[in-house]
């Protein structure tokens, strides 16, 4: 495990790091200025938490967790909504690190649950979930616009 990698809280001037994150993530160029938009809503929202792993050097991974009240669980439920590590950095322990910080977080806010989707082409995903703790148990159906 890379020792000299630490987290800590996403702020407006990694939007670069992020941005080019989630576009490699999805595989696709975003909206700059509408992602801009929604990143920086998105951090200002106490009940989101958005955490950049970083060695001395550069940002090596991100993920952001969103928490809301949820009638069907009589309670506050997290979801990961990005997850990225940076290819070099992977199988390194840095995803680990970055979950640990969400669990911490989970247990210190009484979460009910904490919640993670993977697109189905991403099939080493599912594997990579189960061996941080994650239990694969719902099915996603989505419509799009």
């Amino acid at each position: 495990m890379n020792s000299n990698v630490r987290i800590r809280k996403v702020q407006k001037p990694d939007l670069d790091f992020v941005y080019k994150s989630i576009c490699e993530l999805e595989n696709e160029v975003l909206d700059f200025e509408v992602f801009k938009a929604i990143f920086n809503e998105n951090i200002s929202n106490p009940k989101n938490l958005y955490l950049i792993a970083e060695n001395e050097k550069e940002g090596v991974g991100f993920i952001s967790f969103h928490t809301q009240n949820l009638l069907h669980h009589c309670g506050l439920v997290g979801e990961i909504q990005e997850f990225f590590i940076h290819e070099n950095y992977r199988g390194q322990g840095v995803g680990r690190l970055l979950i640990n910080e969400i669990l911490s977080f989970g247990h210190q806010n009484n979460l009910k649950s904490i919640e993670v989707t993977t697109n189905k082409k991403r099939v080493e995903n599912v594997a990579i979930y189960e061996n941080l703790g994650f239990t694969l148990s719902h099915n996603k159906f989505t419509i799009y616009y």
